[in-house]
């Protein structure tokens, strides 16, 4: 015996939420419409136009049910769009927190979730994401779209100043869509400058706004501002669909900001804010270095840090080794890299001319005195070309070399001394 197996179409690749098969549309218009003559039988006497006026009723239910059935399709069909545009934004949001890896900065990560929102919303041309100070509630345009970022970030306010503030009534909880926003800055206490700057930072005039809150870890992080040319151009799906836009976008964000905090405790000495070993060497790895050479490996290691910590205690001596790397960073860093490469041993891989940087170190030698304690180190350079062991093996006995001969230096300075 055969049996029947019913395969459902699939609504979904269809595009379709919901749809009735044409015995359902058959049904729905028969059954009423029998009552509808059953009653008209009963209620009214017969007469010779009685057949016409039955006709008639049940044309105006078959028009007045096809009109309900094509609205009700053009709302379902609206819901579809908007499904889409919300599948459309977590689709978004995933491939931006998957690829978050990829951004160098903060910056660059929000840059691409811009253009991601500008391209989400129908009619949306403009955008911006300002961000707000925790303490001093400033904000800061951080990045945009169709803007000139450098004429408003001139604009010096306020959270109390914005519109978002003014229309949540402080709260700052929801999406507010403005759809005149010439008399909306008119109410404002920003100065008229001001007020020009904002409607004029953009080719064209921005008439509509979608504002939104960003909220991380229960607190505001920033306003995404997406804008229009266009008079009355954002409605309330295009503000349920920016809603769930910066929902996700502040889930986005705080993975972003986790992802990078747990790279850089694989990556960073967590004492001096350095480059660790493992990073450093992978770094070497992945940059070949230059033919044309120029290229100089510098492996430096702190003489006293031993005293500093009998004599001093352990603080002392990691309050040394903070010193010594800052001012590592501020000559060297972020232009070249530079690690703690274990103990009280830094090293760097640096361009330039080694009669510039031996230059460099003899004047950190000198700040290195004036710090309190003072901290002395020594130094091996070597010229790195294709062989990074060979390299490193010439600078650290270059820098052990330079540690005894400073060290026979003082000793025999002692003895001249006690003679």
């Amino acid at each position: 015996m055969q049996r029947r197996i019913n395969v459902k179409k699939d609504s979904f690749k269809k595009k379709q939420i919901d749809n009735l098969d044409l015995k359902w549309h058959l049904l729905l218009l028969a059954m009423p419409m029998l009552l509808i003559s059953i009653l008209f039988i009963f209620v009214f006497p017969a007469d010779e136009l009685a057949g016409l006026k039955l006709l008639t009723l049940n044309c105006i239910y078959l028009v007045g049910y096809t009109c309900a059935y094509y609205i009700h399709k053009a709302r379902l069909n609206r819901l579809w769009q908007h499904l889409e545009q919300v599948m459309h934004i977590n689709d978004t949001t995933y491939e931006l927190v998957h690829l978050s890896s990829h951004y160098h900065s903060e910056q660059s990560f929000l840059d691409a979730l811009l253009a991601k929102a500008v391209s989400s919303i129908d009619d949306a041309e403009m955008g911006s994401i300002i961000l707000v100070d925790k303490k001093t509630k400033h904000l800061h345009f951080e990045c945009v779209i169709g803007l000139d970022i450098d004429a408003l970030r001139t604009i010096n306010f306020s959270l109390e100043e914005t519109f978002e503030y003014r229309l949540t009534d402080g709260r700052c909880d929801r999406v507010v869509v403005i759809n005149d926003m010439e008399n909306i800055n008119s109410d404002s206490t920003l100065s008229k400058e001001d007020q020009q700057t904002l409607l004029q930072a953009s080719n064209e005039p921005i008439r509509s706004t979608l504002s939104s809150p960003i909220h991380i870890d229960g607190e505001l992080y920033a306003m995404m501002n997406l804008d229009s040319s266009k008079a009355d151009a954002f409605g309330d799906y295009d503000a349920n669909l920016v809603s769930v836009l910066t929902s996700e976008a502040a889930n986005a964000i705080a993975l972003y900001q986790k992802s990078k905090k747990i790279e850089t405790l694989a990556t960073m000495d967590g004492l001096t804010q350095l480059y660790n070993r493992k990073k450093f060497d992978s770094m070497i790895a992945e940059t070949p270095p230059r033919a044309e050479g120029n290229s100089f490996i510098v492996i430096l290691d702190m003489d006293n840090l031993k005293p500093l910590n009998d004599e001093l205690g352990h603080q002392a001596g990691d309050y040394a080794l903070q010193t010594f790397a800052k001012h590592l960073k501020k000559m060297w860093s972020p232009q070249f890299p530079v690690a703690r490469y274990g103990g009280d041993e830094f090293v760097a891989l640096l361009q330039g001319d080694e009669a510039t940087l031996t230059t460099q170190l003899e004047a950190l030698e000198i700040k290195m005195k004036e710090q309190s304690p003072p901290i002395s180190f020594s130094y091996g350079i070597a010229e790195y070309f294709f062989n990074w062991e060979k390299s490193f093996k010439e600078a650290d006995l270059r820098m052990y070399s330079a540690k005894r001969a400073k060290k026979l230096a003082q000793e025999s300075q002692h003895l001249s001394i006690l003679d």
